[in-house]
């Protein structure tokens, strides 16, 4: 079985309705690394010229290859990535290798048995 890593920067308002949105798009568990400072195109400056930055969650997705786009997509229509600037940003990755997955590769054999 092969695994693809999502990772989803987003503004921590958004985290619990983006990792149910990727759950019923198939994914199996997360984990979330809070308080992560995060840049755009253009520093926002807020009062007196100090620099202004809204606090991000790290959403990391351990996920089936065959589930990955559908859960990253998803993930950017829920979070409206696309929409509006600034709103968080969704990537994938290839994974080597995983090792304490064992007891989610059973039952996601099952599923995708029954999906494909």
């Amino acid at each position: 079985m092969h695994f693809k890593l999502i990772l989803a920067l987003v503004d921590d308002e958004k985290t619990d309705l983006l990792l149910e949105a990727a759950r019923r798009a198939g994914a199996t568990g997360s984990t979330v690394i809070n308080h992560a400072r995060g840049e755009g195109l253009e520093k926002t400056h807020g009062i007196f010229g100090m620099a202004l930055s809204s606090q991000r969650d790290v959403l990391l997705l351990l996920v089936e290859e065959h589930r990955c786009r559908r859960i990253l997509e998803t993930i950017a229509e829920v979070g409206e990535f696309d929409d509006s600037p600034g709103t968080g940003i969704a990537f994938q990755l290839d994974v080597e290798d995983a090792l304490g997955v064992k007891h989610q590769m059973l039952s996601i054999s099952q599923t995708l048995k029954d999906e494909l």
